[in-house]
């Protein structure tokens, strides 16, 4: 059997110290063990503060995240859709336009219009 050993704490500290051990583990002993092993595995003293908690770093992180998404879309309403639509025009194929042909008056042939013209009848039926 195990021996144990009595510490006198504050009574305050006592219970707060008895409140975080019921919650997270089986016995006070293990409580206590695990917090000195992870001061002692990660050398660090419990007086160091380890600087800033996840949910500010996650805060952080999104504001980040938010101005490179602002600078992406600037970049492609800026450079990437111009760009892309200049080298599109470069490649479509545009059939030029047919332009009349300039030629003198005295050259032109002159066809005489058509007044009356008789009705073509697609059935051939009088």
């Amino acid at each position: 059997m195990d021996s144990f050993i009595g510490i006198r704490f504050k009574k305050e500290t006592a219970k707060r110290f008895q409140e975080f051990s019921r919650s997270h583990f089986k016995s006070h002993t293990e409580a206590l063990e695990t917090m000195l092993d992870f001061f002692f595995y990660n050398e660090i003293s419990p007086k160091e503060k380890l600087g800033p908690t996840g949910r500010t770093i996650e805060a952080k992180l999104l504001k980040r995240i938010n101005a490179v998404i602002a600078i992406m879309r600037d970049v492609e309403k800026t450079q990437t859709k111009p760009t892309a639509a200049m080298i599109q025009s470069l490649f479509e194929i545009e059939e030029p336009k047919k332009k009349p042909l300039i030629v003198e008056k005295k050259y032109a042939e002159e066809q005489p219009k058509v007044r009356f013209q008789e009705k073509q009848n697609l059935h051939n039926e009088h």
